[in-house]
C-alpha cells in the first residue's frame, strides 16, 4: 500500500492486525527474547516522558517554513513575519504557528546529504546512513524501548497514517524486535478487529474466554515450553489493548476542542495523537503528506501549510495547557528540504544541503534558533548538523542517555551514532 504517490514517482514510501492484535501478540514474544534492558533503561522507566514526530512526508521546503529568505533570487513570492520571539522570523504561510515560537526551537543548519525519500526517511528516523548488515531501530521504537513500562498496556510506538488501513511494521524496530515495532492506524481510525464484533454478547466473550483458559491451562501441564508461555502472554497483552479500545476513539473528545484541531483529517489526527500520548502511549508519529512540490510549490504550500498551521498551533497550546509540553518532546521533521533554485515547473526539488528541524517542548529552550544558512539559502554556514546529531538531541531531551549501548545478540550496538553529538545549544 502506497502511503502517497510522490511528484518524483519514487516507490521509497511503500506501507504496507491483521494487524493490531498480532503486532502486541508477535511484539510480546519479541521482548521474551530481548533481556538486556540497560540499568539506565529501567531507571527511564521511571520518568514520565514521551515523543510525538510529525512528518511532512515528501519534503517541506524550509524556505517555505523555518528558513524564508524574501527578496532573494530563491527566496519565492512569501514574506517573512516576525513570531512570538523578537528577531526570530518564518514564512507568512505559518501565522499561528508564529505565536507559539517562545515554546519552540529550530534547528537551520541540517545538512544529510542524501536526496532519495527512502533513505532520507532512515537517516532522519535512526540517525544513522543506512549500513549493509544491520537495520536501526526508528526513533520511536528506541523510545518505546526505553520510556514504555513493562507493564503497559497500550502499545508503545504508534503511526498515525494519512492513507487508510491497518498495518505491524516489524521493520522499524531493527534488532529491537516486534514488540517495538510500530502499529499503524490507518486514517486514525482503530483497527476494525479492535472491538468486539456486535453479534458477540459479553457473556459469551466471557464464556469463550473462560473455556479457552481451562484448554490453554491444561495443555500447559503437560507440553509448557518457553513458546506457549510466550503465546499465552501475548494473548492477554492482546486482550488488555482490546479493554482499551476508547482510547483510539477521538471522538469522545470535547467537540469545543476537536474544533479547534480542525475538522479535516490532519486536525482529527493530531487530536488523536495528543490522546495517545496523554493515556500513556510514549511514541506517536503523525504523517502529513504530499509536500513532493516538484510541481506548483508555492500553490501547494499554501493549502499544505494552511492545513498544518492551526492543528500544529493548537497542540503546542493544549499539551501547555493540559501541563505535558514539558514531559513532551515535539518533533516537526521532513526526510530533506526543498532546493533554494526554483526550477522551470516553479517547483523546488530535492535538496538535503540546507534544510530544517522545528522542535518543541521537553527539555529543549524555548524560543531558541541554532545553525544559519547563507543569504539565498543554498549552503549551511554556521553549526551544521545530520541525523546523528537530532538523533542524540532527541534522546538527550528526553533525559535517555544517548551514548549508551543496546546489546542485541551480547554484541554492545551504540544507542545513537557515536560520530555524532547532541545539539547542546538548544538543550536545557
Amino acid at each position: 500500500m502506497r502511503t502517497c504517490t510522490y511528484a518524483c514517482e519514487s516507490d521509497a514510501h511503500l506501507l504496507n492486525r491483521r494487524g493490531f492484535l498480532g503486532a502486541s501478540a508477535s511484539g510480546l514474544a519479541g521482548l521474551l527474547g530481548y533481556t538486556n534492558l540497560t540499568t539506565a533503561a529501567a531507571e527511564l522507566n521511571k520518568i514520565n516522558k514521551r515523543m510525538l514526530v510529525i512528518f511532512l512526508a515528501g519534503g517541506v521546503s524550509q524556505l517555505e517554513t523555518w528558513d524564508p529568505k524574501p527578496g532573494t533570487d530563491t527566496g519565492g513570492p512569501f514574506r517573512a513575519i516576525p513570531t512570538s520571539v523578537p528577531g526570530i522570523h518564518v514564512s507568512e504561510l505559518l501565522p499561528q504557528t508564529a505565536r507559539q515560537m517562545h515554546r519552540m526551537s529550530i534547528v537551520r543548519g541540517v545538512n544529510t546529504a542524501e536526496d532519495e525519500h527512502g533513505r532520507g526517511e532512515i537517516i532522519m528516523l535512526t540517525g544513522r546512513r543506512p549500513e549493509a548488515g544491520i537495520q536501526y531501530p526508528h526513533i520511536g521504537a528506541v523510545t518505546a524501548k526505553l520510556l514504555q513500562p513493562g507493564n503497559a498496556e497500550l502499545p508503545g510506538h504508534i503511526h498515525i497514517s494519512p492513507s487508510a488501513g491497518s498495518s505491524f511494521n516489524k521493520a522499524d524496530a531493527g534488532f529491537l524486535g516486534p514488540q517495538f515495532a510500530s502499529v499503524t492506524l490507518g486514517d486514525g481510525k482503530p483497527p476494525a478487529d479492535l472491538l468486539r464484533p456486535s453479534g458477540l454478547t459479553h457473556d459469551a466473550d466471557a464464556s469463550r474466554e473462560s473455556l479457552r483458559q481451562m484448554l490453554n491451562d491444561k495443555f500447559a501441564k503437560s507440553r509448557r515450553s518457553a513458546q506457549t508461555d510466550a503465546y499465552a502472554s501475548s494473548y492477554e497483552q492482546a486482550a488488555k489493548v482490546v479493554a482499551r479500545a476508547d482510547v483510539f476513539d477521538a471522538s469522545k473528545e470535547d467537540p469545543k476542542v476537536a474544533e479547534r484541531y480542525g475538522k479535516h483529517d490532519f486536525g482529527r489526527h493530531m487530536l488523536l495523537a495528543r490522546r495517545l500520548l496523554e493515556h500513556g502511549v510514549p511514541f506517536v508519529k503523525v504523517t502529513h503528506s504530499n509536500y513532493d512540490t516538484h510541481h506548483e510549490n508555492f500553490d501547494f504550500h499554501i493549502e499544505q501549510l494552511g492545513e498544518f498551521d492551526r492543528p500544529f498551533a493548537t497542540l503546542l497550546t493544549d499539551l501547555s495547557e493540559r501541563g505535558l509540553l514539558e514531559s513532551t518532546l515535539v518533533v516537526v521533521m521532513s526526510e530533506f528540504g526543498r532546493t533554494p533554485r526554483i526550477n522551470e515547473r516553479y517547483g523546488r526539488d530535492h535538496w538535503s544541503k540546507a534544510w530544517s528541524v522545528a522542535l518543541a517542548g521537553a527539555g529543549l529552550k524555548p524560543g531558541s534558533v541554532v545553525g544559519k544558512t547563507n543569504a539565498n539559502g543554498t549552503a549551511v554556514t554556521e553549526r551544521e548538523v545530520n541525523g546523528g546529531h537530532l538523533f542524540h538531541t532527541y534522546l538527550k531531551a528526553l533525559k535517555l542517555k544517548s551514548t549508551a549501548n543496546f546489546y542485541p545478540d551480547d554484541r554492545p550496538v551504540p544507542i545513537a551514532d557515536p560520530k555524532a553529538s547532541s545539539i547542546d545549544e538548544i538543550l536545557a
